[in-house]
């Protein structure tokens, strides 16, 4: 393939001129801890006392975050549970979702993290794929359906968890639901990490072992599992410890949900590596979110930016809800420059961009501490940073074929936190890694400085009258009309074009618009063939769990 190609990685890529602008720490390759097990203990021998998790008004300690954790895993391995074996968790951002995780590597097994908001069929064909042997989930996800999707499946060893444990505030906003009896079908968690079991010796997870297979959303097909690794894990972990600039022991918040990848790494993962203390919310609710900020001081968190959107749009927000924080990321879904200025100008912090995917085991480029992201002059899109150490990001055409600065293509990835591939489906793998390389899907292209930008998903690109139309474009320039809280563009039927753009956008609090505003609002600013034709304004717009904006549910109504 390299002969048919007029350009080299050599030439493009590998000189990352970047890369004498970052200091020491950041240019060098990490040396990450062998798990987030071995993390844990290591804090629990310097810091014993110094809280690991809080959870409205209750806290558990470092020694006591170790031993609970220890306990559900001797549990998991007396009811048989052996290495190698998947145990499925199905847990809001709780105390229980961090032992479960723990308990379960302690155990030796691979954890399989389930978005509590799926449904049983969702949830059956995950326990089928992955063969899993226990389920963790709350109390009432097993009495709603699962204890009837399980019988159907693998599993043989459940445990089952109240979510009001570890605190006694039990606020309405999020924690609105009456304690019930432990199912009598299932062990307590709570009981169980309260036990006092020894932790099976001879099981800490090695670091080529499988740490989770996360499931991907299947918004192209039925989900698939990537398999990260526990060296994935750390070595994004500790790279997000080393590479911001946040003491040891300080307060991580716990924005992005602990089940999916981001919130797994960047939060709980490089809080543990950083003896830090990680507050936890249950769900993302904003008055919740910006009484714990209140409460907890936090230091750092993460998250998409519709939550920095609702956040921002919340009436009782004010600018010293935002004075703790040293670094605010946000990813998993696109960050409009428009948002960033006005969030800035509005409450004090600067939100850094960053890029990744389940597959690449959350970041593989982001925007370093002492700079901030360009927006290309072009297009308007906010760079999503620069790769990080020991990874080579690339834009190629449909050959596999570098293409040169500036120009779109798609985004390819190398690196330690990539993954093997995906369980049990090597068709996905072999097309999707080949030669180990992460194909992601995504457009996008990089300027000469080594600033990767990112266009959008191949699959979303809108076709009308033969032209190209990114729907990330239009939806910055609605971003930045003072009415739009949130948009998003796709490609609908025409018959004089084949497709043409429609827009759908919610408002900010106490604002109005008219669809005619807004079509002539982008119509200044766009291309003939970009701006849409249609727009409809919805009270809010359809969102997964981790805050991404579901275009295929907005396909739907068409």
């Amino acid at each position: 393939m390299g002969g048919r190609c007029p350009v080299t990685t050599a030439s493009l890529y590998s000189a990352k001129p970047w890369l004498g602008r970052l200091d020491e720490a950041q240019r060098a390759p990490v040396d990450p801890p062998v798990s987030l097990v071995h993390a844990l203990r290591t804090a629990a021998r310097r810091a014993p006392e110094r809280t690991a998790l809080a959870y409205f008004d209750g806290r558990l300690d470092y020694r006591e975050t170790d031993a609970l954790s220890d306990s559900v895993a001797g549990h998991l391995a007396a009811r048989g549970l052996a290495r190698g074996d998947r145990v499925a968790i199905m847990l809001q951002n709780t105390p229980h979702f961090v032992l479960a995780l723990l308990g379960a590597w302690k155990a030796g097994a691979t954890v399989v993290p389930l978005n509590p908001m799926y449904k049983s069929a969702e949830v059956a064909h995950v326990l089928g794929d992955a063969q899993v042997t226990a389920v963790i989930c709350a109390d009432r996800t097993w009495e709603a359906f699962l204890r009837e999707t399980a019988a159907d499946s693998p599993v043989r060893i459940a445990l089952t968890a109240c979510e009001l444990d570890f605190q006694t505030r039990d606020d309405p906003r999020v924690l609105g639901f009456p304690r019930q009896p432990p199912p009598a079908d299932t062990d307590d968690l709570l009981t169980v990490a309260r036990g006092g079991s020894a932790a099976p010796a001879g099981r800490d997870p090695a670091a080529t072992d499988t740490a989770l297979i996360s499931y991907t959303s299947g918004t192209s097909g039925k989900p698939k599992g990537a398999m990260n690794s526990h060296a994935n894990i750390m070595v994004n972990a500790e790279r997000q410890r080393a590479g911001h600039p946040i003491a040891e022991g300080a307060c991580y918040f716990a924005l992005a949900p602990l089940f999916h990848i981001t919130g797994m790494v960047c939060e709980l993962a490089a809080c543990v590596a950083n003896a830090g203390t990680l507050a936890l919310a249950y769900r993302f609710q904003p008055g919740v979110v910006l009484d714990a900020f209140a409460e907890h001081r936090p230091a750092y968190t993460v998250g998409p930016a519709t939550a920095f959107m609702a956040l921002a749009a919340h009436p009782d927000v004010t600018r010293e809800h935002f004075a703790s924080f040293q670094v605010i990321s946000s990813g998993g879904a696109p960050l409009p420059p428009a948002l960033v200025e006005k969030f800035r100008a509005g409450l004090g912090p600067y939100l850094r961009n960053g890029y990744g995917l389940t597959e690449c085991t959350a970041p593989c480029a982001s925007v370093p501490p002492q700079w901030e992201a360009p927006v290309d002059p072009v297009s308007g899109t906010l760079s999503v940073g620069v790769p990080g150490p020991d990874t080579v990001v690339r834009i190629i055409d449909e050959q596999g074929c570098e293409r040169p600065f500036g120009e779109p293509g798609e985004i390819a990835v190398r690196g330690p936190q990539v993954v093997t591939g995906y369980w049990n489906d090597p068709a996905a793998t072999a097309e999707a890694f080949p030669d180990g390389e992460l194909r992601t899907g995504d457009i996008g292209f990089m300027d000469p400085d080594g600033w990767l930008y990112v266009v959008d998903r191949k699959k979303d690109m809108i076709n009308a009258s033969g032209f190209k139309v990114w729907p990330r474009e239009v939806e910055d320039v609605l971003y930045t009309h003072p009415a739009v809280r949130e948009a998003a563009v796709i490609g609908v039927p025409d018959a004089y074009r084949g497709e043409s753009v429609k827009a759908y956008v919610s408002t900010r609090p106490g604002a109005t618009v008219e669809p005619a505003e807004l079509t002539a609002y982008c119509r200044e600013r766009l291309a003939a063939y970009k701006y849409p034709r249609e727009v409809e304004i919805l009270p809010e717009l359809p969102k997964t769990t981790s805050g991404k904006i579901l275009r295929r549910e907005l396909r739907s109504r068409n």
